[in-house]
């Protein structure tokens, strides 16, 4: 029986789904549940290219702690969606 491997990307999108309101993910943690953890800047392109309003990418954030870019209205939206959720 065959069985289709998800790919990286499909990969990525589920794990960023699963992340609670109130909680975050680095990059590079959301690269390594998805199976690659050198591929935080990949994650960074996934996200980008996300606009699944399913997929809290605004809960994808960089190892430093700050916030990075979002795709849906820039850092600033990120920030007070984040600040909603009582993460920031």
């Amino acid at each position: 029986m065959y069985l289709p491997m998800k790919s990286f990307a499909e990969k990525v999108r589920a794990v960023a789904r699963k992340i609670p309101p109130g909680k975050t993910m680095t990059y590079k943690q959301v690269a390594t549940k998805a199976g690659n953890p050198r591929a935080a800047r990949a994650v960074g392109s996934i996200m980008r290219a996300n606009y699944d309003p399913d997929i809290p990418c605004h809960r994808v954030i960089r190892s430093d702690g700050s916030i990075g870019g979002y795709n849906r209205g820039g850092s600033r939206q990120k920030e007070r969606l984040l600040r909603s959720e009582k993460v920031w």
